[in-house]
């Protein structure tokens, strides 16, 4: 340092004034302090890796899990436990917009007024969804159902893949999607968790006329224009009317929840078309209607309706303006060709109708809210008719049409924050008063 200062004091004496000498030595200080803090650094780094090295050998690290962390690649080693598991073993936090857990499910008890006998408690659903998005532009939504609880041979539960199918997103709102996925039909179909439906049971014509929840296996498209429309068009598999089963209710409770695939092993000789058309162009307020066709013989050797075709057609809105959540929905469908079909069926309780039908109005009203809880009573008259006209047959042979059914539903949904909701209501049948009941229900959403 000496030296450096004696140098700087030369050069200052014969080649600079006094100003520029007090910036050398300036200068200097810093390099030096500079110079000091390296030499500091490199020992800790010194010291850290003698440390690392003098430590044990660590443990190997579990298995990677299912869902990754934000950056990291979607790959587990081979020892890497099933997703359930891994879903299960991580914590909420390590979940991020790649991947994302969904879920729904409900517990409902039935009292029926006239037949206390009848009362029953069902675990009527739980779901479990992953959503996956690859990128930006494309991802994977899949849903998996449990329903009453138990399934096997012995029980009626049922376990089912509600939906799976890959998405993709193009320019101007275009998305395309290719799999198994739900139907653009009504007002339910495609939004029916607990939390987003008013009454405990779901309603009888978004049950009975347009079965639930309907799923295709196909491809579809999706799109926007306009001030506020929305558009849905796809190729799917569609109804196999071969499994209607004349000696059984279940075609008169639902014709088409009877017939439909699934998408289990589904017999796709006939394909179908849908389409769906909806409108948002003014606040709280929905607009819109969807057609399905498609054949139901799939070319089955023997059968005796090759020629049939199951159309279903609904118009439907919703309309919320302040307090109030107003809606209203027709559905319509019928079935061709089913005259010989029928013959084949005399002497059975359950002929293949040619048409069915039902209508509902509802009005729900947000009369109380503090804090996470929020209180609204709803109304609902329902009339719908499963069997609303059959084929031409000879007299004496056929089974006359159905009347209308005719439901009044009052009750009402305490929500429980955004995700939990408590359910009562009571249903008064109009002909089958039987069926009068009291219904309780708790659903969650996540």
């Amino acid at each position: 340092m000496n030296k450096k200062l004696i140098a700087a004091a030369l050069g200052a004496a014969f080649l600079a004034p006094i100003g520029a000498m007090a910036q050398e030595t300036d200068l200097a200080k810093r390099v030096e302090q500079l110079a000091a803090e390296l030499e500091k650094v490199k020992a800790e780094l010194a010291a850290q890796k003698a440390q690392a090295a003098a430590a044990p050998a660590p443990a190997p690290a579990p298995a990677a899990p299912a869902i990754r962390a934000a950056g990291a690649p979607l790959q587990a080693p081979s020892n890497a436990p099933a997703p359930i598991a891994a879903v299960t073993a991580t914590p909420a936090s390590a979940m991020t917009q790649d991947t994302v857990l969904t879920g729904y499910g409900e517990v409902n008890y039935n009292h029926p007024v006239r037949n206390a006998s009848g009362s029953q408690t069902d675990v009527r659903r739980a779901v479990i969804g992953f959503q996956h998005r690859f990128d930006e532009k494309t991802k994977l939504v899949s849903e998996f159902e449990w329903e009453h609880a138990v399934a096997s041979a012995e029980d009626q539960g049922e376990a089912e893949v509600e939906q799976l199918y890959v998405e993709r997103e193009f320019a101007g709102g275009l998305r395309a999607k290719a799999g198994l996925f739900l139907m653009p039909v009504g007002l339910l179909n495609q939004n029916h968790e607990p939390t987003a439906y008013y009454g405990v049971e779901r309603n009888f014509v978004e049950t009975r006329i347009i079965p639930t929840t309907w799923r295709e296996a196909g491809v579809g498209l999706t799109g926007e224009f306009g001030e506020g429309y929305t558009w849905d068009a796809g190729l799917t598999t569609g109804f196999d009317l071969t499994k209607w089963d004349p000696a059984s209710s279940e075609g008169r409770e639902s014709p088409l929840g009877s017939i439909h695939q699934e998408g289990q092993l589904a017999k796709s000789r006939d394909l179908a078309l849908h389409g769906a058309l909806n409108w948002r162009g003014y606040p709280g307020l929905l607009v819109g209607g969807s057609v399905f066709t498609g054949k139901a013989g799939h070319a089955t050797a023997g059968f005796p309706a090759q020629g049939a075709r199951v159309t279903l057609w609904d118009l439907h809105t919703r309309y919320t303006p302040g307090a109030w959540d107003l809606s209203a929905l027709w559905a319509y469908g019928r079935i061709t060709d089913t005259n010989a079909l029928n013959a084949t069926f005399v002497g059975n309780p359950t002929p293949v109708p040619s048409s069915f039908a039902g209508w509902y109005l509802q009005a729900a009203y947000k009369l109380w809210q503090k804090s996470d809880f929020t209180l609204s009573p709803f109304a609902r008259f329902e009339s719908f008719n499963t069997a609303r006209s059959y084929s031409a047959l000879p007299a004496g042979l056929g089974v006359p049409s159905a009347g209308y059914e005719r439901v009044a539903t009052v009750g009402a949904n305490l929500l429980v924050g955004q995700g939990v909701v408590l359910k009562a209501d009571y249903q008064k049948f109009r002909d089958d008063k039987s069926q009068d009941r009291v219904n309780l229900g708790v659903g969650f959403s996540y």
